[in-house]
């Protein structure tokens, strides 16, 4: 008890603290009145967003869009951190049925978290080899230990997983319990590959040959793939298929595949090389191309790598795509504004500042900056609706919260809310203008993983 009491005493004469002046002044500006006391008992017994939602935002939908692709089934992602592979896939099968204006698929996502999983974890032991003579508080080491392995991640790790794995049907291998539902699986791997960790640092610091090292790394994978097996299941090989056309029903004979050659027969071309990511970043300079390193899912693939355009352009780019009936991969603070009963996200959906009597005033920069807001959720954009001046109104997304969500799975946004709080969007190259592309391929600036825009879509 002494002790507490001293270090009490001692906290309270260091200056900074909340001295008795100064709560002494808070508390007399906050001294409730009965009007103040009514809110306060409504706040306490109600969600805050049902007390601030704005009642005159709250009417009927227009669920009209001037421009429209062609729709699909809704997935469902459960309780796992892969929205950025269901919007890829969404993307990859709606370019096929596109092609080929009369066959649908759709793809295993199972089967490519497998490889996914595996990747990362590579990704991380390697990455402990290359710095194994870094101390352990070293910024780039504890960024692999910190982040062994996750769900997330974004466009291009589709690109190099599809191109070095291929793709399968999902009912070829469906989704598991693990699958569906990745916390506890993904903390016991991250828990091995942290022990693993540690023994390729030792033997690096003991300057074990490299042979050795790669040979105790490969035991290691060994290990990782056995629990991957385990909770996801052994990836398909060969398998026996019959396309599809739009009402399920089977065209023409039943093929052999391997993974890669159906997607050479679905996709038909390496996705690398073939499209472009750009970002909405007002903290930095407008087209400027920005890479991070080791954010990747696969080691010897591709970083994320993105130009920084105004909005203006990206949302030209968009329409473009939109017009020629392609579904892009985008990315959102989804959480922000979100009604999620009506799956509508508009800036007025809910007045917060009059509920607190305050106001919260930062800009989408200072957001950014400040950790409040990032991108966090990836979907799949499909329409917009444009004025009689051919300036974008609205938008719609597919997500992949499941059918029974929000607007028959989709959601609707307005444009004065995705300004705000889109960041993210991946664009064929045919839809891209000279001037983007010409920014896109100068000399990328390296950024930190740990930056505020650039955490993995989950």
């Amino acid at each position: 008890m002494t002790v507490c009491l001293a270090l009490t005493a001692q906290a309270q004469q260091n200056s900074g603290g909340i001295s008795n002046k100064m709560l002494s002044e808070i508390q007399s500006e906050n001294k409730l009145q009965a009007a103040d006391r009514a809110l306060v008992n409504a706040i306490a017994a109600n969600a805050i967003d049902d007390l601030a939602k704005n009642r005159q935002n709250a009417g009927a939908l227009d669920t009209h869009f001037s421009i429209e692709t062609k729709k699909q089934t809704i997935t469902d992602q459960k309780q796992s951190g892969r929205c950025w592979m269901f919007s890829g896939l969404n993307v990859l099968r709606s370019d096929y049925n596109l092609r080929t204006d009369s066959l649908c698929v759709e793809f295993s996502q199972a089967y490519l978290f497998f490889w996914d999983q595996l990747e990362k974890a590579n990704l991380m032991l390697q990455g402990c080899i290359d710095t194994g003579k870094k101390p352990i508080d070293d910024q780039r080491v504890q960024f692999f230990f910190h982040y062994p392995i996750n769900d997330g991640g974004t466009f291009c790790g589709v690109a190099d997983l599809t191109e070095k794995y291929g793709l399968v049907p999902a009912e070829v291998m469906p989704e598991s319990f693990a699958s569906d539902n990745t916390s506890k699986a993904r903390a016991l791997i991250a828990s091995k590959l942290r022990e693993y960790g540690l023994q390729l640092r030792e033997m690096v610091q003991k300057d074990k040959k490299p042979g050795a090292i790669e040979k105790a790394k490969t035991r290691m994978l060994s290990q990782i793939y056995h629990m991957l097996q385990y909770t996801i299941g052994e990836p398909v090989q060969k398998f026996t298929y019959a396309m599809k056309n739009e009402k399920g029903i089977a065209v023409g004979e039943p093929k052999e595949y391997t993974p890669l050659s159906f997607y050479k027969e679905v996709v038909g071309k390496p996705l690398n090389g073939t499209f472009i990511m750009v970002m909405n970043d007002p903290r930095r300079p407008y087209y400027k191309t920005y890479e991070v390193e080791y954010d990747r899912h696969t080691y010897d693939g591709h970083n994320w790598k993105y130009v920084n355009l105004p909005m203006d352009d990206i949302e030209a780019m968009a329409i473009n795509a939109l017009k020629a009936g392609h579904k892009l991969y985008t990315s959102y603070d989804v959480g922000k504004m979100l009604d999620r009963k009506r799956g509508y996200c508009d800036t007025e959906n809910y007045d917060y500042a009059s509920l607190f009597a305050t106001t919260f005033g930062m800009s989408k920069a200072e957001r950014i900056s400040t950790f409040d807001s990032g991108s966090t959720h990836a979907m799949t954009l499909t329409a917009v609706d444009l004025d009689k001046k051919g300036k974008a109104v609205k938008w719609k997304v597919e997500n992949s919260w499941g059918a029974s969500w929000g607007q028959n799975g989709c959601l609707i946004m307005t444009d004065r809310w995705l300004r705000e709080y889109m960041f993210r969007m991946v664009v064929p190259n045919e839809f891209v203008p000279e001037k983007v592309m010409q920014a896109y391929k100068s000399e990328p600036v390296m950024v930190m993983p740990e930056d505020p825009l650039f955490q993995v879509d989950e």
